[in-house]
């Protein structure tokens, strides 16, 4: 294996080592009792009133009117 391929091997594993420790997984507790577990905190979207997270892959949305609070899961 040559010292480049190697070299960018160890970059990439790092990288996503890196990406995966800054991960916050939050609950989002709506307004009916409802309870969600996110692998991220959501984002909140001013412009729409909206918090997005993805969920199974695909992006979630939430009206900020019906999310009663979001916890980070420690």
């Amino acid at each position: 294996m040559k010292l480049k391929t190697l070299t960018l091997m160890l970059a990439l594993a790092a990288g996503t080592s890196v990406a995966a420790g800054c991960s916050s997984p939050s609950v989002i507790t709506r307004d009916d009792g409802r309870q969600e577990v996110t692998p991220d905190e959501p984002e909140y979207d001013k412009d729409s009133g909206f918090y997005e997270y993805e969920r199974d892959g695909r992006k979630t949305r939430v009206n900020k009117d019906r999310v009663e609070k979001i916890e980070e899961v420690d």
